[in-house]
């Protein structure tokens, strides 16, 4: 008997999770539905793609009929699912019935707009899909003044995109510091004082209150302050899509998202709900650097979490372990990437911290090319594990931030990893001393002198 999947969803959980389901079960019938459009795109590199520097029918890696033609996989595009019933095993859509035997959520997320007046204005844009990165470079064209609301990657990235499109832009974020929650704020500085040479003004620790205008904006209200403008981005952080979630009575957690099992199955009452999984925005998982949940709202954890989801779908065995969500982020000549815990998230879940941080090259300091080169690398002070980094480079940030979070992953200590690290040397990549290893011998003085 044909195995009939269906999956809510066409991000980057959902497609995978199709893609996976099909690998481990050809013969399966796979079925997508998606409010959207278009699917299998990169929404990360949509700041690009506004500045110009990406093309966007090179965004968009597949479209509906490759999945139908190459890979048996229909998408139902523009079709909002109106109702789930995990008793029938069924999914209502367009007037429609489908029977499932297999349902994986994977709804994402959705951009937080604070409950203010004038959000409904003319100008006023989000970042969630491909045809919104499209209409905000429509739009630009007859703007001179933008306002970011939010001061995280995404807020910071769009603003440096309008920058350098020849905007003035001015990023109002209600904390006092850039990047809130994942970074540090001696790196978080250094780079609001590169956006700032850049042209960029910022507005901290100022919340905001209003969107103005007549039909369309023409300012916006923050800290009993007003800043002209003729478009507002809201970059305010995501918030789990849990609208499926919470009609099928599933288990929520104390972060917002769907609390699910390793298998990526959720809970309903503490039980475990069979058939059905959820994957990417819309769920929490567990911390592998603390003893609690976390949310990894990244491309790269929608990806692994939907080829999980996708191969239990399909009959197969897979499971989701702990994460330490690394990141990075490309600004102008800076590149900035985290993992695991910073500061202000160890001190959330009870956590004192201790930290060491070393600046070099990211090449040796004669060969032509070298950049500066921040590491700031934190462990817990009671085990001496470390639990976070941070990177501020002009290059070569992602390799650092993956080796660090195999050793946070691992859960080694600051000595264990002095002890055992070795770093690759030639000149026009490094320095013969790794500027992370000179970060955690920072660390470890630290410890000797405590």
């Amino acid at each position: 008997m044909v195995k009939e999947i269906i999956i809510i969803g066409s991000g980057a959980a959902g497609m995978t999770a199709a893609s996976s389901a099909r690998r481990t079960d050809p013969g399966a019938k796979i079925t997508v539905f998606t409010e959207d459009t278009d699917v299998a795109y990169s929404l990360c590199v949509i700041p690009w793609a506004i500045e110009g520097k990406v093309a966007w029918e090179n965004i968009v890696m597949h479209t509906p009929d490759y999945y139908r033609e190459k890979k048996n996989i229909d998408i139902m595009t523009r079709t909002n699912v109106d109702s789930v019933d995990d008793s029938s095993k069924t999914v209502s859509a367009a007037g429609k019935t489908y029977k499932y035997d297999s349902l994986v959520i994977a709804t994402g997320g959705k951009v937080f707009i604070p409950p203010i007046k004038g959000t409904d204005l003319r100008g006023v844009f989000i970042i969630r899909a491909l045809q919104d990165g499209k209409n905000i470079q429509s739009y630009l064209k007859d703007v001179r003044k933008v306002a970011v609301c939010g001061a995280g990657v995404i807020g910071l990235e769009m603003a440096l995109a309008f920058s350098n499109l020849g905007k003035e832009v001015t990023v109002i974020e209600m904390f006092d510091q850039v990047m809130p929650r994942i970074g540090e704020k001696d790196m978080a500085d250094h780079i609001q004082k590169y956006l700032e040479s850049k042209g960029i003004k910022f507005v901290l620790s100022a919340p905001v209150q209003s969107v103005n205008g007549t039909g369309k904006v023409s300012s916006v209200t923050a800290g009993d302050k007003e800043y002209p403008c003729e478009m507002v981005l809201f970059a305010t952080g995501i918030r789990a899509n849990t609208d499926i979630p919470k009609m099928l009575g599933f288990d929520i957690g104390q972060l917002g998202g769907v609390a699910v099992s390793p298998s990526l199955q959720p809970y309903r009452k503490g039980g475990l709900v069979p058939n059905v999984y959820v994957a990417g925005d819309v769920i929490q998982c567990m911390s592998a650097v603390a003893t609690g949940p976390t949310m990894s709202q990244l491309g790269s954890s929608a990806v692994k979490q939907g080829n999980v989801a996708g191969i239990n779908a399909a009959g197969g065995k897979a499971l989701y372990g702990s994460i330490a969500s690394p990141w990075v982020s490309v600004m102008g000549e800076k590149e900035i990437a985290g993992t695991g815990l910073s500061l202000g998230l160890a001190s959330w879940y009870g956590i004192e911290a201790v930290w060491g941080k070393a600046s070099g090259l990211t090449r040796a300091r004669y060969y032509p090319g070298a950049t500066e080169m921040t590491v700031k690398i934190l462990a817990d002070a009671a085990s001496h594990k470390l639990i976070g980094a941070q990177i501020i480079a002009g290059e070569g940030a992602t390799g650092r931030i993956n080796w660090l979070t195999s050793a946070i992953i691992s859960g080694i200590t600051a000595e264990d990893f002095l002890a055992r690290s070795e770093n690759a040397y030639c000149p026009p990549t490094s320095m013969v001393k790794d500027t992370v290893i000179s970060a955690v011998e920072d660390l470890c003085n630290k410890f000797k002198a405590a």
